[in-house]
Parts: structure tokens; sequence; C-alpha cells
């Protein structure tokens, strides 16, 4: 065979883009920075436990100061962590940009919605009862699902950014907020089955997934 043509029947045999692979562990790590951002913010300084832990190590060294004091320390600290999760949800709306834009953009193999309609295919032709089909189809809703989740993260986090800065948005913040942190609690879910899941598959029939996304073979 041609070196060209081998080398064509290569890239043909690729699962996952190039473009896909580097989106899917950027978005992981995005993704996993910005829920360490809020358990730092919410779990490791916490005010209440924080502020008499600051006074007391400060009291050591022979600097008194009060628990107000000791709390403002904390909130220096709360600040420069906020700011680093504002910025890695900028980055997380820059690739949901380049994911919705890569879809259109990649072969027609490599793309979602194509592989979902082959999944819906399968499972008409299969039947419901038989659990292969079931379990491709339902993995592919969960990506939609995880997609959604991730568009209504990004667009309450933006809201919340300049939320300060224009009244009408002022005036929803509350609820803004409110869907904003359910829906991070519904990411965490699905990272969370989605890790398990990748491993079950990994020690049973389905080996090779997590190598496929990092040098994209089928």
């Amino acid at each position: 065979m041609p070196v060209q043509q081998a080398s064509s029947a290569a890239v043909a045999q690729k699962k996952y883009s190039l473009a896909m692979r580097i989106w899917h562990w950027s978005n992981t790590f995005v993704v996993s920075s910005l829920l360490t951002t809020i358990f730092f913010l919410f779990v490791v300084l916490k005010m209440k436990t924080v502020g008499p832990a600051f006074q007391e190590a400060l009291q050591k060294t022979g600097v008194t100061v009060t628990l107000d004091q000791a709390r403002s320390l904390t909130r220096i600290v709360s600040h420069r962590i906020w700011d680093w999760h504002i910025y890695l949800g900028l980055t997380l709306a820059v690739l949901l940009l380049f994911r919705t834009l890569m879809e259109f953009m990649q072969p027609a193999a490599q793309r979602f919605s194509r592989r979902l309609q082959e999944a819906k295919q399968h499972y008409r032709e299969r039947g419901a009862d038989v659990k292969d089909a079931r379990h491709s189809l339902l993995v592919k809703y969960s990506y939609v699902v995880f997609y959604i989740m991730l568009a209504v993260m990004v667009i309450t986090g933006l809201l919340l950014v300049y939320a300060d800065d224009v009244e009408a948005l002022h005036k929803i913040e509350h609820t803004v907020k409110e869907v904003h942190n359910f829906n991070m609690y519904l990411i965490i879910a699905f990272v969370a089955v989605h890790i398990v899941g990748v491993v079950w598959a990994e020690v049973t029939k389905n080996k090779g997934i997590v190598s496929g996304m990092i040098n994209g073979d089928d």
C-alpha cells in the first residue's frame, strides 16, 4: 500500500480527532479547577473556622489581632480565589464555543450529532431489550445533558460576573446564583458517574476508552 494511502487509512481509523481530544482534556482540567476553587472557598476557607484559626496562628507569632481582622485576611485570600474562579469560568466559555464550532468543522464521522443518530438507529434496529444498544443510546443522551449543563454553567456564570454592572442583571442575580449553584451539583454528579462508568468499562468488556481519548484510536 502506498505511504499516502496508509496514512489516510490511519487517519480514518481515528475515533476522536486531535481537536476533540484537546478539548476533552482541557475541559476536564478547567471543570476540575473550577470545582477545586469552590471546595477551597466553602470548605477549606470557611469563615467560621478559618478566621479563628488565622487569629490563633498569628497570636503564636506574637501578633495580636481581633477576630474581625483575622477574617479580613481570609477575605483577601477568598477574593483571590474568586478571581481565579472567574478566569476559569471565562476559559470554560471559550472552550464551549470551541466545542460548538468543532461540531460543524469536524469530519462527519467524528461529529457527536452523527454518533447520536447512529446510536438511535442502532437502538431502533436492535430493540429496547438489547442491553448494548440501550446503553449506547443512554450514554449519548447523557452527553447531551452534560453539554446543556455546561451551557447553563457558562451563561449563568457570565450573568453573575456582570450582574453588578447591569441593573437588569442585578435584579435577577439571586435567582441566577441559585441556578448556577444547583447546576454545579449536577455537574459534580455527572463527573462522578462518568468516572465510575469509564473505570467500569475499562475493567470489563470495553477496554481502551481512556487510551482512545488520548491517542484517538477507535
